[in-house]
């Protein structure tokens, strides 16, 4: 069976302040987050990987990271796509006055339309999932249906702002609600959000989904309903863990497979410096080498 890893790249980074976050280097050779994610998918068995991108960003993603990509895949026998997400910069008819910014997840992984036609993973470019979050989201693919890696909440957070997550409840291994959630901070005694106190230990969604080819019937479907409906078509947002949210809540069974690695991605600028530190501890480990990918490719 063919395993697909969708990358969303195409976001504008509105609290980075100032710069393209996707494409940050991180690594010791200038690598950056979307390079350990697409390693650690090769590693684990993906053979197709789909980046959603942004007509004008091309030029900096290609020079940064596509053009090194493209010859990576073709070594290691991995399809490489691209997909376009439609921005009001780009294509300002295609959106209502005053919006500075995409649709949203959902809108970003319906770009991919005519693109995939098989079970697949969707992750966020800029965050760091920890390599074993790929072996798991193999198995739930080829399990079949729909499944989501989870992390704990203590896991997630950044210590240089707020940051927004989809809040789950779990009930025996599925998932039973997910609440999108904005303004989580660190607090003394754990985390909240607008003053309500949450636990450390709460399940939460990064946006790493396992999902069948008929979620994108549901999105086709979903999409129009949701622009229709908008009460604030300037801000609002089409949002996979809403949208896998109200499929939950009509039957649809979600199997959460919990990870214990620690998250950590870049949403800030001053993320940037701790993301390297991490990496550079994870070389120190071993689990990377010091040239990414030597180890795949034979």
């Amino acid at each position: 069976m063919r395993k697909t890893l969708v990358i969303m790249a195409a976001g504008i980074g509105s609290r980075y302040g100032g710069g393209i976050k996707q494409i940050e280097p991180v690594g010791r050779n200038g690598e950056i987050i979307i390079d350990f994610s697409i390693h650690d998918a090769i590693a684990a068995g993906f053979d197709k990987i789909v980046v959603i991108i942004r007509k004008d960003i091309e030029d900096d993603f290609n020079e940064v990271i596509g053009d090194r990509l493209k010859d990576i895949c073709e070594k290691l026998d991995v399809e490489l796509r691209y997909a376009y997400q439609k921005h009001p910069l780009t294509e300002p008819d295609e959106f209502p006055e005053g919006r500075k910014k995409p649709w949203g997840t959902g809108d970003a992984v319906l770009s991919c339309d005519g693109i995939i036609a098989e079970p697949f993973a969707v992750i966020n470019a800029d965050d760091y999932y920890g390599k074993a979050a790929f072996s798991q989201a193999v198995r739930l693919l080829e399990r079949g249906g729909y499944g989501m890696i989870g992390y704990r909440l203590g896991n997630t957070l950044s210590d240089n702002g707020a940051v927004t997550r989809g809040v789950c409840e779990v009930r025996e291994g599925k998932l039973t609600g997910i609440v999108e959630t904005s303004g989580i901070v660190r607090t003394q005694d754990g985390a909240e959000a607008g003053g309500r106190p949450l636990p450390l230990d709460a399940v939460v969604s990064m946006n790493f989904w396992c999902l069948p080819p008929e979620f994108m019937d549901a999105l086709r479907k979903g999409f129009p309903e949701f622009v229709s409906g908008l009460s604030d078509p300037v801000k609002e947002e089409y949002l996979l863990p809403s949208i896998v949210g109200d499929l939950v809540a009509s039957g649809t069974a979600v199997t959460v497979a919990e990870s214990e690695d620690m998250w950590f991605g870049v949403t800030y600028h001053e993320d940037k410096a701790y993301v390297v530190q991490e990496f550079e501890k994870l070389y120190e480990k071993g689990v990377y080498q010091d040239i990414l990918y030597s180890d795949l490719i034979r």
